[in-house]
């Protein structure tokens, strides 16, 4: 029993990294950005007069982009190293706002609290543990025995729970503190029930700004500023870039494909001769994350895996072996260990399906040689890039890039190269060469746009336009009086004809709905549920026009359904609720916190002395 837990161990350890519990160790050289001014006793930020070395940070990314390559199986892309830093900078922000609020709220917590926790609570990765399961369920016993065992305290699993829990509770009592006083009465449960089983249909006619010639809305440059100076956040913008990009694909021909159907048949002939499964697992599967348990995906119940896959795991006998089945991640080995009820037991090895190495070989020789290329391009200019593409016969692919997001070409994502143009890279320059799952890319950056807020004068043409369609709003509203009431005395459609207007309708909608042309959650939307049906109302102003509805038809939500499911439906909002309390107290927290953030200022530093 305790050989079969040895590996249930490495779960805490998952746990430990995501929370960051347990402290991070302190690097003790010096220059761990290259030689320059930044060093061990660098301050990365400080938050309430509390600093966050510069080490700390660079540990706590480490642990999280070798835990990730771990368990994608490859190096992270640029994109996923900048997303995963900023996850890590905000974790021991959070961290640090969490614990000062400990202390001012006289938080603790004691060792019989930290104990009956780990008895009573564990983690999710130790419930989801093959080890501990019975007939598919999570054996509390087992559970119980393991923590007991020597092996438990001999590989630090005992101090590794005592960590997480003197974490976690004093965050679980905070957290209760702030959100213990949400609660939702009857009558609140049956306007939130109505607010998405209440139904309507209404016929309208919009008077829109584009209605009102441009030029007959007069905009002063005062109303302008005004707009400016307190939209800023409105008219801020991401930066943009344009590249160029080459590309040369890992290409998978019908021979690759075959090469590794016949691979996998070679596996499973290994196994029905006496290999061992999991050995095999181990040694072979594409699967990284089964592949250490020896292909084991643990207890499953259906409808949790790609339908093929399931179906034929669930065609199997206990300790019965499939022959390869193909998904849309490569081609399996399935072996069905156990079946309880509607859960299974299952193991499989995956390969995925690549370029054979002949194939990979000329890739990879193209790919050298638009490295070579790219490598003249200081000597040469950019020049180099369209020589190379020549060359090689690529066919350059121009993209329009925006800071944060992923970038994309003829249908594929492209890493990096992202990251990259908003990280220093000149106008002109070209990077270096990317290598991903599905090719290699060389991109040049042909024009950079900073983002940020414009300057007014940049910004004035597209403020003008959102204040002349403000101001055109006020001039349609008399016009929409004077059709309202005609509108009134004879009827929707006849106004409409006598003044060429068309009168829409729309299909059902709820309160919280989305009505094509009307929008979402507006003055529009809420008149349609309290209007009488049949009734012309007044004009109604909203951001993109001014209507004049009515309401076709109304049906009501149906009580007696929702007091059938009022007390689910009170601990599925209660659940929400307070995840927002809590989400909402943390950001007050930060907003009121003072942090002084050093990251661009020390990696501005690092890429000066690196340049050196």
């Amino acid at each position: 029993m305790l050989q079969s837990m040895r590996s249930a161990a490495k779960y805490i350890w998952v746990v430990l990294f995501v929370l960051f519990v347990g402290g991070f160790l302190f690097y003790e050289s010096s220059g761990l950005f290259g030689r320059g001014p930044n060093t061990s006793s660098t301050v990365i930020a400080t938050v309430n007069g509390r600093d966050i070395p510069l080490t700390v940070w660079l540990e706590a990314i480490r642990r999280r982009e070798q835990e990730a390559s771990q368990r994608l199986g490859r190096q992270l892309t640029l994109d996923e190293e900048e997303q995963l830093k900023q996850e890590v900078f905000n974790q021991l922000v959070s961290e640090i706002l969490l614990e000062q609020e400990y202390a001012r709220r006289s938080i603790h917590v004691s060792d019989a609290e930290v104990i009956d926790a780990a008895r009573s609570s564990p983690p999710p990765e130790f419930l989801q543990a093959p080890e501990l399961q019975t007939d598919g369920h999570f054996d509390e016993a087992k559970y119980q025995r393991f923590l007991s065992s020597p092996m438990a305290r001999a590989q630090g699993v005992l101090s590794g729970l005592e960590a997480l829990y003197r974490s976690e509770i004093p965050r679980e009592k905070l957290f209760e503190q702030v959100a213990s006083d949400v609660y939702l009465t009857d009558d609140q449960l049956w306007n939130i029930w109505r607010d998405t089983h209440d139904s309507a249909q209404i016929s309208w006619v919009a008077f829109r700004p584009d209605m009102v010639p441009d030029s007959s809305v007069p905009v002063s440059d005062a109303e302008m500023r005004q707009y400016y100076d307190t939209h800023h956040d409105a008219l801020s913008r991401k930066g943009t870039a344009v590249l160029s990009l080459l590309m040369i694909p890992r290409s998978i021909t019908a021979a690759d494909s075959a090469a590794v159907r016949k691979h996998i048949l070679e596996l499973r002939d290994q196994i029905s001769h006496g290999a061992s499964f999991a050995d095999v697992a181990k040694r072979e599967s594409a699967d990284s994350a089964s592949a250490v348990n020896g292909g084991s995906l643990g207890w499953s119940k259906r409808g949790r895996l790609v339908p093929i896959f399931e179906q034929t795991a669930w065609a199997l006998k206990p300790g019965q072996l499939s022959d390869p089945v193909l998904t849309p991640y490569g081609y399996h080995l399935i072996r069905l260990d156990d079946r309880k009820g509607d859960s299974a037991l299952v193991s499989h090895i995956l390969l995925r399906i690549q370029q054979s190495d002949s194939t990979a070989a000329r890739t990879n020789a193209r790919a050298d040689s638009l490295e070579k290329f790219a490598a003249q391009t200081d000597q040469s200019g950019g020049g180099a890039f369209d020589r190379a593409a020549k060359a090689l016969g690529l066919t350059p692919t121009r993209v329009r890039v925006t800071e944060g997001l992923p970038v994309s070409a003829n249908g594929r994502q492209v890493p990096s190269v992202g990251v990259w143009a908003f990280s220093g890279a000149s106008v002109g320059s070209t990077s270096d060469l990317v290598d991903s799952d599905d090719g290699y890319y060389l991109a040049r950056l042909d024009s950079l746009a900073p983002g940020g807020l414009p300057l007014y004068e940049s910004a004035k043409p597209a403020i003008r336009k959102i204040v002349a369609a403000q101001k055109a709003l006020g001039i349609l509203e008399p016009r929409a009086e004077s059709f309202a009431q005609l509108a009134a005395r004879t009827s929707l459609q006849r106004a409409a004809d006598s003044l060429h207007l068309k009168v829409m309708r729309s299909p059902a909608f709820t309160p919280t709905g989305l009505v094509p042309e009307v929008g979402q959650l507006n003055q529009a939307v809420g008149a349609a549920f309290t209007l009488p049906v049949g009734v012309i109302s007044a004009p109604i102003k909203t951001s993109d026009g001014v209507f004049i509805i009515r309401v076709d038809r109304r049906v009501p939500a149906d009580r007696a359904a929702w007091e059938k499911q009022k007390v689910e439906q009170r601990q599925t909002l209660l659940r929400t609720l307070r995840q927002q309390r809590v989400q909402s107290y943390m950001e007050d927290l930060r907003q009121s916190a003072k942090i002084t953030d050093n990251r661009a200022a020390v990696e501005a530093a690092s890429h000066r002395s690196s340049a050196t």
